[in-house]
C-alpha cells in the first residue's frame, strides 16, 4: 500500500504544480499580453511545452490514483472525485491531502510513505 500511496502523492504533486503554473502563469501571459513581447512568448512556451508535459504526466497520475483506489478499496464516487480534482488548479492539492489521510487512517500506511 505504501508504494501505491507514494506514487500517487508524487504524481499528484507534480501534476498539481504543473497545472498551477500552466493555468495561473502561462495562460495569462500568453493571452493577456501583447503578441511578440518577451512575457507573451514565455507564456506561449509555458502553454506549449508544460501543457504537453502536464497532459502526459496527468495520464500517469490517473493510473497511480486508480491503482491506489483499487488497493485502498475506495468506492466509485470517491475515486471519481479524486481523479477529477487533478484537473482543477489548487484543488488537486486538497484531494491529495484528503486521499493520503484516508489511506493512512484506514490502512495504517507509514507516516512518511517511504517504505513498501
Amino acid at each position: 500500500m505504501s508504494r501505491a500511496l507514494l506514487a500517487y502523492r508524487v504524481m499528484a504533486t507534480i501534476v498539481g504544480v504543473l497545472l498551477v503554473v500552466l493555468i495561473l502563469v502561462g495562460v495569462p501571459l500568453k493571452y493577456l499580453l501583447e503578441d511578440g513581447t518577451g512575457a507573451q512568448e514565455l507564456g506561449d512556451w509555458i502553454t506549449g511545452y508544460l501543457g504537453v508535459a502536464h497532459g502526459w504526466l496527468y495520464m500517469i497520475f490517473l493510473f497511480a490514483a486508480f491503482l491506489l483506489s483499487r488497493r485502498a478499496d475506495w468506492d466509485i464516487p470517491y475515486t471519481a472525485v479524486t481523479l477529477l480534482c487533478g484537473t482543477v488548479p489548487v484543488l488537486s492539492f486538497w484531494a491529495e491531502h484528503r486521499a493520503t489521510a484516508r489511506v493512512r487512517r484506514e490502512h495504517g500506511a507509514d507516516a512518511p510513505a517511504t517504505t513498501s
